[in-house]
C-alpha cells in the first residue's frame, strides 16, 4: 500500500474543493524523482481521469526549453549573445520604438536608439510586449490589424518596442525570435531542433509543437474560471500547421517529461549521461543578467487571458538566460536565487540549485494567475519543502 504524502493532500483537497478539476504535479532533487501526483479530471464534469501522462498545453514553460536551445548555439559559436540580433534576422535590423498615438490614433514611431541582441530577447530587455498586459500594443494591433500570438501567424510578431533595448524588462514576444533565429543558424525547424537536441537526449518523448492524434486523446482539456468562480469548459487549440512554431509558448508537454527537462539543469546540464549544455553554461544561465533592473508585475488588460500577476509580491526579481530568479528566500521554501517561470493555461515550475530541489504543477484554467491553482502552488511547494 502506497504511503499517503502531504503533497497528496495538497492536490487532493484542491480538487474535492472544486477549486481546480485535475492537477498534475511532480518533484525531483539531485537523486531522483521524490514524487508524482495525478488528482481529479482532464474534464471538468466528466469522467475522464487525470494521469501522469496526461498532455497539456504548457504554453510560456515552452520559453525555457527554447532559451536552451539558443544558448546550445551560442555554445557552439552559432549564436553570440551581444551582437545585433539583426544580422541573423533582418526583420529585427531596424526597430522601431512605439512613442504613443496622434489624435487620430494612428502610432508614433521613432527608430530605436541601440540594436536589439540575443542577450535582450533572452532577457525580456528587447522592448517588445504582449497585447494581454500593454494597452499600447492591443491598440497598435487593432490599428493595424494584427493577429494574436496563438494564432502562429508570422503577422503575430509584426510589433513595435515599447522602450529602447536594455532600458528595462516588459513581458514579451521576445523568444518568439529567439527560435526563429535558431531556426536560421540551424537550418532546421524549431519542432525538429528541439525535439533532436533537448527531448531525445533528455527522454522527453512527450514533449512536442505539433502532438500526434495519441497525444491529443490525452490531453487536458482547457477550462475558463467565471465570475462566480466555477469552471466552463472551452476549446482551445494551437494551428495544427502554423506559419512558425511559437518559440515562446508552442509547446505541449507531460509532467514526467517537463521534470526531466528541470532535473537536466539541476544536474549541470545532464542526465542519465546525456549532456545538453556544459555545466558551467548552465550556471550562467542561473545568474543576474539584468543589471539592477526589475522583473515587475503584470498587469492585465485582457482580464479573459490573465489576471495580473506576480511571484512574491515584494521580492526582488531579475532575469537569467531562461527564467525569472528570485533574489530571496520565499515562504513556500525556495531558497534566494531559485529560477521560475509559468505557462498562462496556469503551468508552473521552479528549480532550486541551492537546496537542489525541482518541482512542476500543471493545470489547464484560464485566466492566467488563478487565485485557485496559485494556491495549490503554494501549498504543494511548502509540502515539498516539508514546511
Amino acid at each position: 500500500m502506497a504511503v499517503r504524502t502531504a503533497m497528496d493532500d495538497v492536490l487532493e483537497q484542491a480538487v474535492a474543493s472544486g477549486s481546480v478539476p485535475g492537477v498534475v504535479a511532480m518533484a525531483a532533487d539531485e537523486n531522483g524523482v521524490t514524487y508524482e501526483g495525478a488528482f481529479g479530471s482532464r474534464e471538468a464534469g466528466a469522467d475522464v481521469p487525470m494521469t501522469l501522462d496526461t498532455v497539456f498545453w504548457i504554453a510560456s514553460m515552452t520559453k525555457a526549453i527554447t532559451s536552451v536551445a539558443a544558448i546550445q548555439q551560442v555554445e557552439r559559436g552559432n549564436l553570440d549573445l551581444d551582437a545585433p540580433i539583426g544580422d541573423i534576422l533582418p526583420e529585427l535590423a531596424l526597430p522601431q520604438v512605439l512613442e504613443g498615438f496622434d489624435d487620430a490614433g494612428a502610432p508614433i514611431l521613432r527608430p530605436a536608439r541601440r540594436p536589439i541582441t540575443l542577450r535582450h530577447l533572452l532577457t525580456h530587455t528587447a522592448g517588445f510586449a504582449y497585447n494581454i498586459w500593454s494597452a499600447d500594443v492591443s491598440q497598435y494591433m487593432e490599428h493595424h490589424g494584427i493577429p494574436g500570438i496563438v494564432t502562429c501567424q508570422n503577422a503575430a510578431l509584426n510589433l513595435p518596442l515599447l522602450f529602447d533595448p536594455g532600458d528595462r524588462w516588459e513581458y514579451g514576444i521576445n523568444i518568439d525570435f529567439v527560435g526563429k533565429a535558431v531556426e536560421k543558424v540551424t537550418g532546421r525547424s524549431l519542432q525538429e531542433y528541439v525535439r533532436s537536441n533537448i527531448c531525445e537526449p533528455l527522454g522527453m518523448s512527450d514533449t512536442t509543437f505539433v502532438p500526434s492524434a495519441e497525444q491529443r486523446e490525452r490531453r487536458s482539456k482547457m477550462h475558463l474560471r467565471n465570475a462566480d468562480g466555477s469552471l466552463t469548459v472551452i476549446d482551445f487549440d494551437l494551428p495544427a500547421e502554423p506559419e512558425f512554431f511559437m518559440g515562446g509558448g508552442g509547446l505541449y508537454s507531460t509532467g514526467r517529461d517537463y521534470l526531466r527537462f528541470l532535473r537536466a539543469l539541476l544536474n549541470g546540464g545532464s542526465l542519465d549521461g546525456n549532456q545538453i549544455l556544459k555545466p558551467e553554461t548552465v550556471e550562467e544561465m542561473g545568474r543576474n543578467q539584468i543589471g539592477d533592473i526589475q522583473v515587475t508585475k503584470l498587469v492585465t488588460v485582457d482580464p479573459i487571458s490573465s489576471n495580473d500577476a506576480e511571484f512574491f509580491p515584494g521580492m526582488s526579481k531579475q532575469w537569467g538566460l531562461a527564467y525569472m530568479i528570485s533574489n530571496e528566500e520565499a515562504p513556500t521554501g525556495r531558497s534566494a536565487g531559485s529560477l521560475a517561470w509559468a505557462g498562462l493555461a496556469n503551468t508552473y515550475y521552479w528549480l532550486d540549485p541551492t537546496k537542489r530541489v525541482a518541482g512542476v504543477i500543471l493545470t489547464q484554467i484560464l485566466p492566467f494567475a488563478d487565485a485557485a491553482a496559485v494556491s495549490t502552488l503554494g501549498q504543494f511547494e511548502r509540502a515539498v519543502y516539508g514546511i
